[in-house]
């Protein structure tokens, strides 16, 4: 039930068009675990954003594929 909820919430994330990166909150409630870094148009900045972040595996990115599955990285 808990990883549904983990899902659903990372749909709502996704943006239609380019990429956001996404931060996960260990200490919020299963409703509201994730929160919104920044939003790029360019695939390559968010990849350099993440990686850039101090623990660059609590973050994800997330985005739309081409034929509108969602997405994440």
């Amino acid at each position: 039930m808990i990883d549904d909820l983990f899902e659903k919430e990372k749909k709502d994330f996704t943006p239609d068009n380019g990429f956001n990166l996404v931060g996960i909150d260990y200490f919020g409630d299963s409703h509201g675990q994730l929160y919104l870094i920044e939003h790029f148009d360019m695939y390559q900045d968010v990849l350099e954003a993440k990686k850039n972040r101090k623990n660059s595996e609590e973050y994800f990115i997330l985005y739309k594929g081409s034929a509108g599955e969602y997405l994440s990285h």
